[in-house]
């Protein structure tokens, strides 16, 4: 019962915060949001699979998706979105397609590859015990640039910019990105799916606090719309009376 509340609380904090990321790039357009929205909808994917897991029995669909969505494509769309932040969107653009073939390849590869092994149903089993070297290579190269990209983003800004908003959002979604990491060492303590379920709570909410910081905190806002010409001080009557004063002007 207890890992099925954390993995619902988790899917729906991180659905939440994907929710509210969209929400801001419908209304700002600015893609790094559209690439952290992917990226944290990633994140709920695995945590609803993990709770059908816990709440349900595991299944190899269910594990191939919680594997798929929280191991391998979720970390390099967040790095995306530090790579349009600070890069640009042109080089964002082009590591967007990089991104985006490499996570199409590393679904194909994860939904299709046979185990090795049965998925016990009352288990979370590591990717190392059912899946061969291809499955497991993919999640660390991705998980790994990702991070990595992630770290030297943070490192960079706060190098080039010593303080200031870009600085304190890239070492907060550096943080989240490490929480996350970090949940091999509870599941020791909590257990693989309860682990797993703390630990994205709790990088969920520093990353997304990261993002509120790179994108000004605020609720978005939309574009004023455009100021009608500006009438003369004087009203209406002033327009008028300039021919007047012209002649006036001639006259004398």
């Amino acid at each position: 019962m207890l890992h099925t509340a954390l993995a619902v609380a988790a899917a729906l904090v991180s659905a939440a915060f994907a929710l509210c990321t969209f929400e801001r790039w419908l209304a700002r357009r600015r893609r790094h949001e559209l690439a952290w929205s992917v990226a944290l909808t990633f994140f709920s994917m695995a945590a609803f699979a993990l709770a059908a897991g816990a709440s349900l029995g595991w299944s190899p669909l269910t594990f191939r998706l919680f594997y798929l969505f929280g191991a391998i494509v979720n970390v390099p769309f967040l790095a995306l979105g530090t790579v349009y932040l600070l890069a640009g969107e042109r080089r964002g653009d082009q590591v967007a397609v990089v991104v985006g073939m490499g996570c199409a390849f590393a679904a194909g590869v994860v939904l299709f590859s046979p185990l090795t092994a049965g998925i016990p149903r009352h288990e979370l089993v590591q990717g190392s015990q059912v899946f061969g070297p291809v499955p497991r290579i993919l999640a660390a190269v991705a998980s790994g640039l990702g991070a990595l990209t992630i770290f030297a983003g943070a490192a960079w800004s706060a190098w080039r910019h010593r303080r200031g908003r870009l600085v304190a959002a890239n070492v907060l979604i550096a943080l989240g990105t490490l929480v996350l990491s970090a949940s091999g060492l509870l599941n020791s303590v909590l257990g693989e799916m309860d682990g797993f379920a703390v630990t994205l709570v709790a990088g969920i909410s520093v990353i997304f606090a990261g993002f509120l910081v790179a994108t000004g905190g605020g609720p978005a806002r939309s574009s004023p719309a455009p100021r009608a010409a500006a009438a003369s001080p004087a009203g209406p009557g002033a327009t008028a009376s300039r021919p007047a004063r012209a002649a006036a002007q001639g006259r004398t």
